[in-house]
């Protein structure tokens, strides 16, 4: 049985004292609630969520276990896991493990038997660290999470997707920059035809345009954005070139950096599956998949990037497109994983991005 205490200090000395149910240790972190019903292992193997103590605010977490196929990194970055309610019983065919297994498997600590929704005691214990963390801005992340080495991705089959006929007669190459990609990304690029070559978020612009992608993607990935210079000059080469280029999540916010925009910290960051966003030229408003506590700052925004989507919950900016170059981008998760699917016809625009380029190169 579970009976270890464990204790979520905050930094003006909150205390939530509750049982642990992870790997025995001390981790600090920015402390971020996700309000996804489902999904759990895709949340805690997302990289986005490195040096941050996620908070499920849905009750009841862990009662589906865990299993290899839902994972979308070969690691967890997270310091940590607080939910309310773990059940001793899994209750599902596909698991292979229990959620405690898991974070005790990948040395993450994790807290349940407290309230994720409202008040706690006030006691002055473990302070220190909570104090001492610096907090994410300033913080460059995405080399930490990053692939060491390049690696070709092959998991995913190409299939039918929004009326297409077949796949290309020739693939379209794209690179992709690990900034802390998910898994299903990749799978939803190959799933459309494309051969997909991941590279370290430092690589240089010149040699990924030695290979002559016929598309860059920039992934998503934890911390702030701005320290992240190597992989903004990199950006403003391949823009260059002339290559297409699809960004997300963090990816999106460098994209905006390399146009000259800048970004802030968000008082309140957008985690969750439920987050509606509209497409400003359509006017159709989808349910997004959202994890991100930078966004893109409006008011400094050169006349060469367009917002192209903001969220209904606060106007931020979740969506631009360059005038002058073949690149767009958006702010939250259309690869879902956990959440909504609603808006991957951006994977789309991207594979029509390429082939329409294609077609101006053999012209």
């Amino acid at each position: 049985m579970l009976a270890d205490t464990a204790l979520l200090v905050l930094e003006d000395g909150t205390v939530f004292e509750g049982i642990s149910i992870g790997a025995v240790g001390e981790m600090s972190g920015e402390v971020v609630f996700n309000t996804s019903m489902t999904g759990y292992q895709e949340i805690l193997s997302d990289p986005s969520y490195a040096r941050q103590i996620v908070t499920l605010t849905y009750p009841h977490v862990g009662n589906t276990g865990v299993n290899q196929e839902d994972t979308e990194s070969a690691h967890l970055w997270l310091s940590g896991l607080v939910i309310r309610s773990l059940p001793q019983a899994i209750s599902n065919h596909r698991s292979e493990g229990s959620l405690s297994e898991y974070l005790i498997k990948h040395g993450v600590v994790g807290i349940c038997g407290i309230d994720t929704q409202a008040g706690a005691v006030d006691q002055a214990k473990a302070l220190t660290r909570a104090r001492d963390f610096p907090g994410l801005k300033g913080m460059d992340l995405a080399r930490e999470v990053s692939t060491a080495s390049d690696y070709h991705w092959h998991q995913g089959v190409w299939q039918a997707v929004n009326g297409y006929r077949g796949p290309p007669q020739k693939p379209y190459r794209v690179t992709a920059y690990d900034f802390g990609v998910k898994h299903n990304i990749l799978r939803l690029l190959v799933e459309r035809g494309c051969e997909v070559t991941v590279v370290p978020a430092d690589t240089r612009a010149e040699d990924v345009l030695s290979s002559e992608p016929d598309g860059v993607f920039l992934s998503n990935g934890p911390g702030d954005p701005e320290p992240c210079v190597y992989a903004i000059e990199a950006i403003r080469e391949i823009l260059r070139s002339g290559t297409p280029v699809f960004g997300i999540c963090l990816g999106h916010q460098l994209l905006a950096l390399a146009a000259g925009a800048r970004t802030l910290k968000m008082k309140f960051g957008h985690h969750g599956a439920n987050h509606p966003v509209i497409d400003l030229d359509s006017e159709r408003v989808f349910i997004t998949s959202q994890n991100h506590g930078f966004a893109v700052d409006p008011s400094t925004l050169p006349q060469t990037i367009r917002v192209t989507h903001r969220s209904l919950f606060d106007q931020s900016i979740q969506g631009i497109e360059l005038i002058n170059h073949r690149a767009f981008s958006f702010q939250g998760h259309p690869e879902a994983s956990p959440g909504p699917q609603d808006i991957c016809v951006l994977f789309d625009r991207f594979v029509a991005m390429m082939a329409s380029q294609s077609k101006l190169a053999c012209a």
